[in-house]
């Protein structure tokens, strides 16, 4: 086991980046509705509590017992997390003449161990519309800014029971020195060992499913993925041929994409069988032309293909899934209910219907961490460096019905647009990019014929997280490059246009 820091979630739509911020240090830490009982252990180090959209002042405010918790670990208040503290401490906090947002100069007015090393003055982020006015007794003054006066306090104790609260937001981009802060806190307050690497996790993930698995047999969908083939090959690691992957091809994966991946599962000595299913997901999307009831087709027929090859096995007792942390802590409500995991990552309720338990290696993982897995696996870039790619595959990349035809015309012109990203150094530089074939027709002309044919939409956009995106700035060069050889080499595809729209207002995909 490894040094653990707590998170309550009082319901801040930063608190994912407080753990992000608290794993790039290098220590593991987990978010946990507030409501939830901690366990206190030995490897439990310190507590951190979020901000939230409530007011303490309001009747139902969400509170918790802070000096309880302070008698056993140190405690971090981030924004209504300190005023939670102060209130409850005998402090005052009031509405403010108007609402704190955005950039703030904080000056620091006494030493103190959270902004050990830290200039005088650094810029944060302030996010809220209630502000201390006065200190409980027995907790100092420890920074301000021009327009708060009690901006960061500390109670007299400044180790085992210290309490820590900042009005602002360290844990944000703006704030200069907030990363600094935390790292402080872990370290410094703390005592935790900077332990949490890829390594690390490797090694004792694979122990913990040695002895969680046994001699148990396990089977797991594949998809090509940067989870599943990381969740896979942990598995893999741990109980060897007893991993039975299952990597179906639905007739609407990228061009070679099948034999490709088969090919690096193989590689990396993985037991998994390819079953070609193209006809079955063809016939159930036959004359489908609503992007919902396509999403269903494609998603029931999925379930079909593997129950029916998952029974060709016998004694399995695990389902393996390639379920992260993001999913995880979203289904994590601050309102009593429990955690549940997002339908989409249940395999449709495979898990009950074929009564298996269920093992997910990744779920104490956020993306980028997933990513530096993989790479400490030996996973090649091919996969973790891949783009996103839907669920229903290039089904919702297809406007209006799907035919085996225009699967193939989008795949032509799919990996086109793709090879020439590459090619230019440009595929890294945006974080999805991929085609959309047109229910529309056009005249075109070529040579002395006419052409009637359809039209590509190219679609290019950056972003973090795929919450919001901006469509990229693909240079015109590279354009027209892409949709000559596109008009060029794909008969049956005579326009091509580029989709300029950012989310919001618009999604990444078109379906």
């Amino acid at each position: 086991m490894t040094d653990k820091i707590l998170i309550l979630d009082f319901g801040s739509q930063y608190t994912q980046l407080i753990a992000r911020v608290v794993r790039e240090a290098n220590v593991y830490c987990e978010i946990i509705p507030f409501q939830n009982e901690i366990v206190f252990d030995s490897y439990l180090k310190g507590v951190i509590l979020s901000g939230s959209p409530c007011s303490v002042n309001e009747t139902n405010a969400p509170i918790i017992d802070i000096e309880a918790i302070a008698s056993k670990v140190p405690v971090l208040g981030i924004c209504y997390g300190a005023q939670l503290t102060a209130k409850i401490f005998g402090g005052e906090v009031a509405k403010s003449n108007k609402r704190e947002y955005g950039r703030a100069l904080l000056n620091i007015v006494c030493e103190n161990l959270l902004m050990d090393g830290l200039p005088t003055t650094s810029q944060v982020w302030m996010s809220h519309s209630d502000s201390i006015k006065t200190l409980p007794k027995g907790f100092n003054l420890i920074g301000n800014t021009d327009s708060i006066p009690i901006a960061a306090f500390v109670n007299d104790k400044e180790s085992k029971n210290a309490i820590y609260g900042l009005q602002f937001h360290p844990e944000v981009y703006h704030s200069a020195e907030g990363k600094k802060m935390i790292d402080n806190f872990l370290v410094k307050i703390c005592g935790c060992k900077k332990d949490w690497t890829a390594a690390h996790f490797i090694t004792e993930t694979v122990e913990n499913l040695k002895t969680q698995l046994g001699n148990s047999k396990v089977v797991m969908g594949l998809s090509g993925g940067v989870d599943s083939t990381v969740a896979a090959t942990l598995l893999h690691k741990a109980i060897g041929k007893n991993l039975y992957g299952i990597f179906v091809n639905n007739g609407l994966l990228r061009k070679n994409e099948f034999e490709e991946v088969l090919e690096i599962y193989n590689k990396l000595g993985l037991n998994v069988k390819g079953v070609d299913a193209s006809a079955h997901f063809y016939k159930k999307l036959a004359d489908k032309t609503d992007p919902e009831e396509k999403r269903k087709a494609i998603g029931s027929s999925f379930i079909d293909i593997f129950e029916e090859e998952a029974k060709k096995l016998s004694d399995i007792t695990y389902l393996g899934q390639g379920t992260i942390y993001p999913d995880v802590i979203e289904s994590a409500a601050v309102n009593g209910l429990a955690i549940t995991i997002k339908s989409h990552h249940n395999v449709g309720g495979l898990p009950e219907k074929m009564h298996l338990k269920i093992v997910e290696p990744l779920r104490a993982l956020f993306k980028d961490e997933v990513r530096k897995i993989g790479a400490e696996l030996g996973i090649p870039t091919d996969i973790l460096g891949r783009h996103p790619f839907p669920g229903p595959g290039l089904g919702i990349r297809i406007l209006g019905d799907v035919t085996e035809e225009k699967v193939r015309l989008l795949q032509e012109a799919d990996a086109v647009y793709t090879n020439l990203l590459k090619k230019h150094q440009l595929y890294d530089k945006v974080w999805q990019a991929g085609t959309i074939l047109l229910p529309v027709k056009s005249v075109g002309v070529m040579g002395d014929e006419r052409t009637y044919e359809f039209t590509i939409a190219l679609r290019a956009v950056t972003s973090v997280d795929g919450m919001t995106a901006d469509w990229a700035h693909l240079p015109y060069d590279f354009l027209a490059e892409v949709s000559n050889e596109i008009i060029n080499n794909v008969k049956g595809i005579n326009r091509v246009v580029y989709d300029i729209s950012s989310k919001p207002p618009a999604t990444i995909e078109w379906e």
